[in-house]
């Protein structure tokens, strides 16, 4: 990895960027959620406003094979519309929390998308044929006198332009009190869970009509509650495992083949608190915005507000690895705080990626300032990018950023004081079998690649 390899094997240099360069942004084009499919042939983004856009890769080109292929507009759809509760008088945003791809069974793809409350399952499908030479309707459609027709005819199929249709084949709807923050499909390729505040649900993808409740953490007096889910995921290969995390920065893992009703962990995993620095925002800081297995099912990753953590399954006391993303922030937290910066949910993926010449094991996750790190889990070290125009020249290689704390700052670093706390990117992907990225910045979605010298 540029810069964090620590070698020349590659850098990290700018692809495309997707999306409107105003200076005045759309609350509806604000993209909440970045997700490749299970090839990396599709990229699929939600936004504010409910729509999916998907961006399909296209292949590269023979004249220039240095080049890899872009990704291209494939479909746009509205996956959800704003909605009123009339019993809680509480409206329901549009805006896509999560989106999550099923694995390809045929030509159609499947992924699941979510708001606050409802959850639905698209199929997106091709159609580049046509039937003609219908008996009972003319050409243009109008349904011709049965008694003018002399003799039948076979209708035949006939090419037309592609046409890419997206369609609902299932709504799950009705199922949560408080807002979903997380759904996860599960290794059996059958059943998916979706998470809330307070409570987990089971769903089998073909029934609509229930789903199981597999954890409730709601308190019988409100005025007791301590603690929300905020992020759950199912294991990469055991369809009865899963884990979820919490705001007091606590990871709980959950065997369905213990009970029915996983209120009981099988295992708890939380890093015990240093009291020489405990303060206000203590417990802020500590809740957890995202949590992801790893490939291999071994390992898991835990984002909070200043750090990732890599824990080992086996390991439940304290995490294997802890990476400081913005530390220079810690001084900051209390105008953070009266922005509500301090609330903000950064999400983290990580790729086990190699070639012939190199072996990846990296993680990424977001910053402010259009910032986002990269940490690589073999050598230890970490860089800075930036998500901007202004390094948008095709093949444009990309500069590592540094924030200077304090003191002199030296040629080419930023003040931590100028930093923009409205840029931020909350949200990325990373191309589960090359060395591809997808940034969220605000509007706009960049992809990066390895620069091939």
């Amino acid at each position: 990895m540029a810069g964090v390899a620590g070698g020349n094997d590659f850098q990290w240099c700018f692809s495309q960027v997707k999306g409107a360069i105003d200076e005045d942004v759309a609350e509806a084009d604000i993209i909440s959620t970045v997700e490749f499919n299970y090839s990396g042939e599709l990229l699929a983004t939600g936004d504010k406003g409910g729509r999916v856009v998907i961006f399909q890769h296209e292949q590269e080109s023979k004249n220039r094979p240095h080049l890899r292929g872009e990704y291209n507009v494939y479909s746009t759809f509205q996956s959800h519309e704003p909605e009123f509760d009339y019993l809680k008088s509480l409206e329901i945003e549009e805006k896509i929390n999560k989106i999550r791809w099923l694995p390809q069974q045929n030509a159609a793809h499947f992924l699941l998308s979510t708001n606050d409350k409802t959850i639905k399952l698209w199929k997106i499908s091709e159609r580049d044929k046509r039937a003609e030479g219908y008996n009972l309707k003319d050409e243009d459609g109008r349904l011709r006198d049965p008694f003018r027709i002399t003799s039948l005819r076979v209708p035949v199929l006939m090419p037309m332009d592609l046409m890419v249709e997206a369609s609902p084949r299932r709504i799950f709807a009705n199922a949560h009190t408080y807002h979903i923050n997380s759904i996860s499909v599960n290794s059996d390729h059958e059943t998916y869970l979706s998470a809330d505040d307070l409570r987990i649900n089971l769903w089998h993808l073909e029934i609509t009509d229930r789903s199981f409740n597999i954890v409730d953490i709601k308190p019988a007096n409100m005025e007791e509650l301590t603690e929300v889910i905020t992020a759950a995921e199912c294991h990469p290969h055991q369809c009865n495992v899963f884990v979820y995390s919490s705001s007091k920065g606590t990871i709980r893992l959950c065997d369905m083949r213990a009970a029915a009703l996983c209120d009981r962990h099988s295992k708890f995993f939380e890093e015990p608190e240093d009291p020489s620095s405990r303060s206000f925002f203590s417990e802020i800081i500590s809740s957890i915005s995202d949590v992801k297995f790893s490939h291999s099912g071994r390992y898991m990753m835990t984002r909070d507000y200043l750090s990732v953590k890599v824990w080992d399954l086996n390991m439940e006391n304290r995490p294997v690895e802890t990476y400081q993303v913005h530390e220079y922030l810690r001084s900051k937290l209390c105008s953070l705080y009266e922005n509500d910066c301090i609330f903000d949910k950064f999400e983290c993926c990580w790729n086990e990626w190699h070639s012939q010449v190199l072996y990846l094991f990296a993680i990424m996750t977001g910053s402010y300032n259009n910032f986002f790190r990269m940490f690589d889990r073999n050598t230890r070290r970490d860089i800075t990018l930036e998500a901007s125009r202004e390094s948008s020249k095709p093949r444009a290689t990309l500069k590592p950023r540094k924030v200077s704390t304090g003191g002199k700052r030296k040629k080419d670093e930023i003040s931590v004081d100028s930093l923009d706390f409205n840029k931020k990117i909350l949200h990325t992907a990373w191309h589960p079998k090359d060395n591809v990225i997808a940034v969220a910045a605000t509007n706009n979605l960049y992809i990066f690649q390895d620069k091939i010298n």
